[in-house]
C-alpha cells in the first residue's frame, strides 16, 4: 500500500468513526480533540496515524471497519505503516 492509498483509507476510517457516536466519542476522549480540531487535521498524515492507532486499539473496531470497507483487516495495519511517521518501531 502506498501513502496516497493509505491517506484515502484514513479518510474513510475517519468517516467510519464519525458515523458511530461511541467510537468517535472514545477517540475524542482519548485524543483530547474536539470535532473542530479534527476538521483542521483531517489531511495531516500524522493525525491519520492516530486514527489508525485508535482503530487498531480494539479488534472489534478493526473488524467492523474492515467489514464496512470490504477490505482485509491486515490492510488497516498496512495503511498505518504506509503513512509518514506510521512505520512500526523496532526496539531490538
Amino acid at each position: 500500500m502506498n501513502s496516497e492509498q493509505a491517506q484515502n483509507l484514513a479518510l474513510l476510517a475517519l468517516g467510519w468513526m464519525a458515523a458511530d457516536d461511541e467510537v468517535m466519542g472514545g477517540f475524542l476522549g482519548a485524543s483530547g480533540l474536539d470535532p473542530a480540531d479534527i476538521r483542521g487535521l483531517a489531511h495531516d498524515p500524522a493525525f491519520m496515524v492516530s486514527v489508525f492507532d485508535y482503530i487498531l486499539s480494539a479488534d472489534a473496531y478493526v473488524l467492523a471497519f474492515a467489514t464496512a470497507q470490504n477490505i482485509a483487516p491486515e490492510n488497516v495495519v498496512a495503511a498505518r505503516n504506509a503513512l509518514p511517521g506510521g512505520a512500526p518501531v523496532h526496539w531490538t
